[in-house]
This record gives C-alpha cells, structure tokens and sequence, in this order.
C-alpha cells in the first residue's frame, strides 16, 4: 500500500482549501508533475519554464520559483521525504477563492498546492519487451487555446480512462475528432519511422510535456531527425516503432494497439538511458 500523500497549501503545512477555490469549482488552475529525489524537484527549471507559461496562457500570476522551493525545504522537514529515495510531486496552482458565477474576481489571490506522495509501481515487463495500449473512443475536443496547457480542467482524461479495467493494459491512445494521433491519457507519443522521429502536433488540443521536449532535443545523438506534424491513426499504426513519454517513467516502447503488435526493439530504453544522463 502506498503511503499517504504529503501536502503543504501556501507554505502551510496546517492549511486547508475553501470550497470556494475556482481551482475546485471550475477547474481554474494548472499543474505539473515530476520527480523527486530527496525531496527535491528533478529538472525543475524546464517544469517551472512550463508552469509560468501555463499560468500565463490563462492569466494567472505563477508564484516565484524561489517560494514554491521553500515550500519543498518545507516538506523536507516531514520523515520520510528527505531520504535519496524518488518520489512524485505535484505542483498545483489555483486562481483561488471567488464568488458565485464565472466571472473572475477583478483582485484574485493565488493558491498553491504541494503535493508529494510515492512512486508508482512500474512493472519490469514494461521496461523488457513495452507496453499494451487501448484505443480510446472518446476523441479530444479542440480548444485552441487551452492546447499544450496542462490546466485542471482533466474530465476527457478521466473518462478515456474509464474506458479500460484490465490491469494488462498500460495507458489509452487518444485521438482529435478527425482521428489524429494526439497523446496518451497519461504520456506523450512519438513515432519513428527509419531515421525520422514523429511526434504529434499540439496546437489544436493535448498536453505538451518536458520530457518530450527533452527527447526532441536528445534525438539527434541517436542520428534521429524529429518532425512536429499531425499524425493520422493509420499512418501512426504503420511505424517501425513506437514509444510513449513521461517525466515519472521516461520512456517505455509500445507493444501492442489493439491486434497489431511491434516487436521488441531499443529506441525506448536509449531514451532512457539518455533522459538519465541528460
């Protein structure tokens, strides 16, 4: 069983939410995720990048890097959270409490949350031969606006999720309304076909992730070209390989979509290796 998660709400530990947070209410907020080690945030400025620029696609004042590492140092002092051991972090970031309506309060107070709690369970398989994906049948809704953010506003993952009970299955493959490949409900995707990497584009709908990013960037030393580009199913289902992206797990290759498989190759596992080293 894993532990309970640890919190601290405006460098408060005793602090709670009101219910009249928009981030609650409305989903009127962003998040990130990412690992720790020893307490600490690992690539922190390439998620503290992604979160002033989230915060600002939806006008939101983010809080300084300097005090939402003090909030951190704060949750070092909890036992447990300063050993060397990793762990997962939540940085949340709400536009606060507000009245009734949707309307945005002309003076607003931010809210942030810190949430740590343990690493999740990776099977070895997923490392060894890849992952099984479900094809999801709920499709992304377009909003321009919101694309890449990573906001609050979760429910299309939620209910793409739903759509699976089967423990064997390690994520859901999620389509825009004209059946492009656009992400995974918890992951970021990328297609290799020869010597060029495809990776969808996210202009329209979907969460742009660091460790995407960060492949991009890495795909040269593996003599791999990269092409942002808008990726149909059909085509996306003929790659030589396919590999799916977090900053929890890094990288793992995708076995199987439905009844077609792939087998077991090594751009995953490079990946790995080199997000560890990068």
């Amino acid at each position: 069983m894993q532990a309970r998660p640890t919190y601290i709400i405006n460098g408060d530990l005793s602090q709670t939410i009101t219910p009249l947070d928009r981030g609650l209410v409305y989903g009127d907020g962003v998040f990130r995720t990412m690992q720790t080690r020893g307490g600490m945030p690992l690539n922190w400025p390439l998620h503290y990048q992604k979160l002033v620029a989230d915060c600002a696609a939806i006008g939101l004042v983010c809080p300084s890097a300097e005090l939402l590492m003090h909030d951190f140092l704060q949750l070092l002092l909890e036992p447990d959270l300063n050993s060397n051991q990793l762990a997962v972090a939540k940085v949340i970031i709400t536009r606060g409490e507000g009245e009734r309506g949707y309307k945005t309060p002309a003076v607003t107070c931010p809210n942030r949350i810190l949430i740590v709690s343990s690493m999740p369970f990776y099977a070895e398989v997923n490392y060894a031969t890849g992952v099984d994906l479900h094809l999801c049948e709920l499709r992304l809704s377009v909003q321009e606006k919101l694309a890449g953010i990573k906001h609050l506003n979760r429910l299309e993952n939620v209910m793409a999720r739903m759509e699976w009970r089967d423990d064997g299955v390690f994520d859901g493959l999620l389509l825009d309304q004209q059946d492009n490949v656009i992400e995974c409900t918890m992951a970021n995707v990328f297609a290799r076909f020869g010597n060029q990497l495809l990776t969808p584009d996210l202009s329209r709908c979907g969460v742009s992730g660091i460790t995407r990013e960060r492949i991009v960037s890495l795909a040269a030393v593996l003599n791999l070209s990269v092409q942002v580009c808008q990726l149909p199913l059909k085509r996306f289902m003929q790659a030589d390989e396919i590999i799916l992206c977090n900053s929890l797990f890094g990288a793992f290759q995708v076995r199987t979509i439905k009844s077609s498989r792939w087998s077991q190759q090594a751009l995953a596992k490079n990946f790995r290796d080199l997000l560890a080293h990068d």
